[in-house]
């Protein structure tokens, strides 16, 4: 019996090998991100069997095109067909031209004129504005959250748009089926059955089990009656007005008025297409609208179909012509090399670029994975800012007093490479001159993150540090 147990443990560590070095050989010739090569790699050498359960249902990229590439790409590319871009393009800042027309031709991202963009810095703020904008809709109101939890929040929001529907309101909803996971499906049906229509993006039965897991709409829009949008980093959810146990929520968003809207029109109504496969489209979903104010506006999405990383490219090319100064926020940093060597390349160019992340995240894995990137981007002039009164999930980036973006997108591989992502691109000093004096009155409530500090830690945290830092792919 004994030698009978030890002749099946060693066909099974053998089978095991064989399937690994396949799996291996597999990644390798997949010619992807050589860190995510690497990663991978690793995962399945420390981590047996366990690491090749990983593999199968988050690492293998003939899914995406499976499950993405043949139903959506089209749609995808074919964003601007939904209305005339060339009547809302306004003049396109001198500076930024490279990069706006990046944006057109990688992602059919227009630049489109405003009446006006509002920073919301305020949770409560936000909640109200959005209230307010759907309580005053006439035609139609389209809204998508990657969450929307059944909590005093959404129970509200949900019995707002079900009086709008009552009105004879068309009222659209998509949420993320992974990111409402835990939410019963009677919530979402309460709607439909008072005539909300309701999608559920790449639906999934077993989220921790599903070859979908990793191609997630993460995305946050709004759109009123064609007029008025937001867009941001809140979702729908108690913690994002009340807090976390750790302290305050602290979000952004914008609220959009004018031309620009399309943008985010266009990008509500390719996702209603993926989930609901009926195609909305007309002038009523486009109107014409007032452009008086000064800044221009790009909606860019970003996808997980084809090659170009649209929103993580243009950062970069945004950081390459930065002169003065660049701020980021993002609640989770895990980006690649790339966008790492773009921040080294600022700094050492003599661009003030500070980064603000939370010191405390509600993940810890990814608090750990994040640290690891912290030493080089000091070592190269960085000033890196940890936000210790509660939970940081601001999503933005300023430039120069000329150029800023706020979205959906977090400062990581899952958000650069594998999410539906959107961002707003706004080319102007207003938006730029608030998000920047936000980022300054959010460092009085940071400590500043020091060489010494990064010194000091003992061997056990370096270790974990780098052990998170190799799922960050995963995370």
């Amino acid at each position: 019996m004994f030698w009978e147990d030890i002749t099946v443990m060693g066909c099974l560590y053998w089978l095991y090998c064989i399937i690994a070095i396949v799996v291996m050989v597999r990644v390798v010739l997949n010619n992807r991100d050589t860190f995510k090569t690497l990663a991978w790699m690793l995962v399945l050498i420390f981590l047996p069997f366990i690491g090749l359960v990983l593999y199968f249902f988050f690492g293998r990229d003939t899914r995406r095109k499976k499950i993405i590439g043949g139903r959506m790409l089209n749609q995808i590319q074919q964003r601007g067909q939904f209305y005339d871009a060339d009547e809302n393009a306004g003049d396109i800042p001198d500076d930024y031209t490279s990069l706006v027309r990046f944006f057109e031709n990688s992602a059919s991202a227009s630049p489109a004129t405003v009446e006006s963009v509002e920073v919301i810095s305020s949770t409560r703020s936000f909640a109200d504005a959005l209230f307010d904008e759907i309580k005053s809709a006439k035609e139609h109101v389209h809204v998508q959250f990657y969450i929307f939890e059944d909590d005093e929040f959404g129970r509200s929001l949900r019995d707002v748009l079900v009086e709008k529907a009552r009105q004879g309101v068309e009222v659209r909803v998509i949420y993320d089926s992974v990111g409402c996971w835990n939410v019963k499906k009677e919530f979402f049906e309460s709607m439909r059955c008072e005539g909300v229509y309701v999608e559920a993006f790449l639906k999934v039965r077993f989220p921790l089990f599903t070859n979908k897991v990793n191609y997630r709409n993460h995305r946050k829009v709004v759109v009123i009656d064609g007029r008025v949008g937001f867009i941001g980093g809140c979702n729908i959810a108690d913690r994002y007005l009340n807090g976390c146990p750790w302290g305050r929520w602290r979000d952004t968003m914008l609220r959009i008025k004018g031309n620009a809207v399309h943008g985010l029109q266009a990008s509500f109504l390719v996702d209603w297409y993926f989930a609901n496969r009926t195609l909305v489209s007309g002038k009523r979903y486009f109107p014409q609208l007032q452009s008086c104010g000064e800044s221009l506006v790009q909606v860019v999405q970003s996808n997980p179909v084809g090659d170009v990383r649209t929103i993580m490219t243009g950062m970069i090319k945004a950081l390459s012509t930065a002169r003065n100064y660049v701020y980021l926020q993002t609640p989770y940093f895990m980006p690649d090399e790339s966008f790492i060597r773009a921040l080294k390349a600022a700094a050492f160019s003599g661009v003030d670029v500070r980064l603000m992340i939370p010191e405390r995240s509600d993940s810890r894995v990814t608090d750990y994975a994040a640290r690891s990137y912290l030493p080089g981007l000091l070592m190269a002039g960085v000033k890196i800012y940890l936000y210790k009164e509660g939970m940081l999930h601001c999503k933005t980036f300023v430039c120069d007093d000329a150029l800023s973006a706020v979205g959906s997108v977090n400062l990581d591989s899952r958000s650069f490479y594998y999410n539906f992502e959107v961002s707003a691109f706004v080319y102007g000093r207003s938006v730029a001159s608030t998000l920047k004096s936000d980022f300054l009155d959010d460092v009085n409530e940071c400590r500043v993150l020091t060489m010494g500090e990064i010194n000091e830690r003992s061997f056990k945290q370096r270790c974990l540090e780098s052990f998170s830092r190799l799922f960050s792919p995963l995370l």
